[in-house]
């Protein structure tokens, strides 16, 4: 089914563009309010429908040109051709809507967005994927050379719904430099050297999975993940890059034959340099493995943690928990300020990097928990541990588990800080909270320029 002449009027929550149809509500990707676009019909809902963008008749006088070559392939940066400010403009809407329309809740005036100096190389960490088949889109596919090119390997991103497709990427704007060039390099020298890439539906081939991660340091980290062991390949590509590459700091690998890329139950073997890269924020340094969890937008997580900081208005005899630390990045940004901060995390090797760091930096006045914090937090964790004047709470997009909700009210500290990378699920924990808590203060921080996603902090004040 073909939509022609559709006017799109606004933004949806989850990034899609949004226009109204004979009553019924339409999201489509890749447009802006303003476009008058055709749109192919892809699934028909009783209150909604979805489609994708089949022509642009006349673009909104907001559309700016996308300066990415993979734009409309790729799965990330789907923002590009809207203009920064406006970005900024949707992100801030979204939080004010989720808190409003799903928490129902009242709340003060929320502060301006903090928008990101960079929006470009950004990321300090990327993730790669090696494929024996490149995805190319359906307009390539049907020319002559289509099937041809579906053959070439690829190095670079699954697209978004289809585990087995990988886009080949040619310069990505998301990391800065050696980023780019050391991909590059690698897919190079594995071709001239006929190593086979890997078939994610056979679960076979040699080169697996590439990850890069950056620091504000200058220091560069590079794991490579291999399907098997062969040494005699894999010493000759670790060599060559190394040589390449001496700004490398950290070259290590990892043998995995799971049948999933993840990292979790293997073993990360140091090759040459460090098995760390050190990241710096203001006095503190930061140790990072290649299994450690660390905010993806060093400079924006700077900006956070002064907000978190500010909301905290620690004034040194505060007992502070801090829930899903982490690597503890939050905790130790506080302990200056606070009497003790008090960690608590799921899982065991983040907590180990907690402790460390807590070492690397002289902090005496924190202490880390590994653990479900359904199972930790409990009413004799804090007789044992003293109880909060203050909780910050960071957790996973899905929110907060109904049980730690229960135990914060029941601690009954005087304050809360919610960190959320969701505003509609801290919208709906807010609901329980705002039973005995009244929102303070709204701030919303921009991570990821160029995306739908945006973090918010808000603090939270006993009633």
């Amino acid at each position: 089914m073909i939509l022609e002449n559709i006017l799109i009027s606004g933004i949806a929550a989850e990034g899609k563009a949004l226009a109204m149809v004979n009553g019924k509500v339409l999201f489509v990707p890749q447009a802006i309010p303003g476009d008058v676009v055709d749109i192919e019909i892809t699934h028909k809902k009783k209150g909604y429908m979805e489609g994708r963008l089949l022509h642009l008749r006349q673009p909104s006088t907001d559309r700016i040109a996308p300066f990415c070559p993979h734009f409309g392939n790729c799965g990330g940066c789907k923002w590009q051709s809207l203009p920064y400010h406006l970005q900024l403009k949707y992100k801030q809407q979204q939080v004010y809507d989720q808190l409003t329309r799903i928490g129902k809740l009242e709340i003060p005036a929320i502060s301006p967005i903090i928008g990101a100096q960079k929006t470009r190389e950004y990321r300090n960490k990327l993730e790669f994927t090696f494929s024996n088949r490149s995805w190319i889109s359906r307009e390539t596919f049907e020319s002559p050379a289509g099937f041809a090119l579906t053959q070439q390997c690829a190095l670079g991103f699954h697209i978004s719904g289809f585990f087995d497709k990988v886009l080949d990427l040619n310069h990505c704007y998301l990391q800065p430099e050696p980023s780019n060039a050391i991909r590059l390099s690698i897919k190079s020298f594995a071709q001239e050297h006929d190593y086979s890439f890997f078939d994610l539906k056979t679960q076979t081939g040699f080169l697996r999975t590439l990850m890069i991660r950056t620091a504000t340091t200058g220091q560069v980290m590079v794991v490579l993940a291999f399907s098997y062991e062969d040494i005699e390949k894999r010493t000759a590509l670790l060599d060559y890059l190394m040589e390449q590459f001496p700004s490398i700091t950290s070259l290590m690998y990892v043998i995995n034959e799971k049948r999933n890329d993840s990292f979790e139950g293997l073993e990360v073997l140091p090759y040459r340099g460090t098995a760390f890269i050190m990241e710096q924020m203001e006095s503190f340094r930061f140790k990072i493995g290649p299994k450690s969890f660390y905010q993806t937008n060093s400079d924006q997580a700077y900006q956070l943690y002064r907000v978190v900081r500010d909301f905290a208005g620690g004034r040194g005899c505060e007992r502070i928990y801090d829930l899903y630390t982490g690597t503890g990045t939050i905790a130790l940004f506080l302990s200056p300020y606070a009497k003790e901060v008090i960690g608590i995390e799921y899982v065991a090797e983040a907590i180990a990097d907690a402790r460390e760091n807590a070492d690397i930096n002289k902090i005496a006045n924190s202490r880390f928990y590994a653990g479900d914090l359904r199972k930790v937090l409990n009413a004799d964790f804090i007789l044992r541990n003293g109880k909060p004047d203050l909780i910050v709470v960071d957790p996973p997009r899905a929110g907060m588990h109904p049980d730690v909700v229960h135990t914060i009210l029941e601690a009954a500290p005087l304050k809360i800080i919610y960190v959320s990378c969701n505003p509609a699920t801290q919208a709906r924990d807010l609901q329980v909270l705002s039973t005995r808590y009244s929102v303070q203060a709204v701030q919303p921080v921009d991570m990821f320029p160029h995306t739908h996603h945006v973090e918010n902090v808000l603090l939270l004040q006993k009633k």
